[in-house]
């Protein structure tokens, strides 16, 4: 199986979830991130995403962002969106029903349907990247508890 995580600019909450997914999953899944937009192509995620992933015993300093491709959709099987704008903006990009029924809101797909968007911790501080990682990984935990079942 692979799986696409995005977010916004790919350098704080998708390198995050592909990193936290990668530490839970079998090495037969394919992981990867991407963004909707290409501000951030080629550069390594935010350096507090590093740091706050590090302390967890998760390494994603060699990542680099990249904007999601239309190829995408035929290479992943699930694309997972931090947010509802990003999901709005992934959707519109897809070229059929097939290509949209891959494309899940990350927090609902986990099952939280109370706040289904995973906040944004780039204007934040280490206490907001902290808190992205715990809900990131619980939500990993639930999917891979869903794609391993």
């Amino acid at each position: 199986m692979k799986i696409l995580m995005v977010c916004l600019g790919n350098i704080c909450r998708s390198p995050l979830a592909e990193g936290i997914m990668k530490a839970k999953l079998p090495q037969n899944f394919f992981v990867d991130s991407a963004g909707t937009i290409s501000m951030h192509e080629g550069k390594h995620p935010d350096t507090r995403a590093v740091k706050t992933a590090s302390g967890h015993g998760i390494n994603i300093s060699e990542q680099k962002s990249r904007p999601i491709t239309k190829g995408d959709f035929d290479t992943f099987d699930k694309i997972y969106c931090m947010d509802r704008a990003v999901h709005k903006e992934v959707i519109s990009k897809a070229k059929n029903d097939e290509q949209r029924q891959k494309v899940l809101l990350f927090l609902e797909a986990a099952g939280n349907h109370e706040n289904a968007e995973v906040p944004d911790p780039y204007w934040g501080d280490m206490k907001d990247f902290e808190e992205v990682f715990q809900l990131l990984d619980k939500g990993c935990d639930a999917i891979k508890n869903q794609i391993l079942s």
